[in-house]
């Protein structure tokens, strides 16, 4: 049984880059829709059923760091890619912040897009890292409840809070290895993410937006603590339902 190609939206108000990848990469075997701003975005997410989300940072009227957060304001589990112009390390965090699950800068060679895409898809798709499934069905840590099912945290009052994939992979990571200093490559390599790079600060963005997440004061943290010049750790007690 075969199965139906991953359906990607291009979002890119250049038309010549919107038709070559569109070409290049309906030849890798992807489903394409492109689009030149937010409103067809919004259209083309309405009519089909998007697998990953190729957003362009400049864009006119609304620009992709605007597109993302409204993405994210309905979905957290739709994986954001974003390509940023300049490279700037500002332009990253930022979008990190607004819910991307990575970003490439422009001009990039198209082989390497292709690599993010299968990467970030894989890491949709994947189990959490060290365990199967069927192994764990709860973590509980702080009055909090993490399903792992639908990837919702509950929290001590009862209110479910959503969690995006990236969201999701670093609390599990915090929660397989609680009460110990993780350093912050490592924490990129077993939330899955990409190899770290010097002032990379990617994992900083997604510790912030799970501290927010779980209501855990980023000025004085109690749950999710820096360790200076080390890491984070998650200072809680964790059980584990099976």
């Amino acid at each position: 049984m075969t199965h139906p190609a991953e359906h990607l939206l291009v979002v890119d108000d250049d038309r010549e880059i919107r038709h070559l990848l569109s070409e290049y990469l309906t030849q890798a075997g992807f489903r394409v829709t492109a689009v030149g701003d937010g409103k067809a975005m919004r259209r083309a997410l309405e009519t089909h059923r998007i697998d990953l989300v190729i957003l362009d940072l400049m864009l006119p009227a609304e620009d992709g760091l605007t597109l993302c957060r409204d993405l994210r304001s309905r979905s957290n589990s739709l994986p954001v890619l974003m390509l940023t112009a300049r490279g700037d390390e500002v332009d990253r965090i930022v979008g990190l912040e607004m819910g991307a699950d990575d970003y490439l800068a422009k001009p990039f060679n198209p082989r390497e897009l292709l690599a993010r895409i299968k990467t970030i898809l894989r890491r949709a798709q994947a189990l959490p890292p060290n365990l199967e499934l069927a192994e764990v069905i709860a973590f509980r840590f702080a009055g909090w409840a993490l399903d792992t099912t639908t990837r919702n945290v509950e929290a001590p009052d009862g209110l479910i809070v959503p969690l995006s994939g990236a969201e999701y992979r670093l609390l599990r990571v915090f929660l397989e290895h609680p009460q110990r200093v993780l350093p912050r490559d490592q924490l990129l390599e077993l939330a899955n993410k990409r190899e770290a790079v010097l002032f990379d600060r990617s994992i900083d963005v997604l510790v912030g937006r799970l501290r927010r997440r779980l209501g855990d004061d980023s000025k004085e943290p109690t749950l999710i603590k820096t360790v200076r010049g080390e890491g984070y750790v998650l200072a809680a007690t964790v059980d584990v339902q099976r």
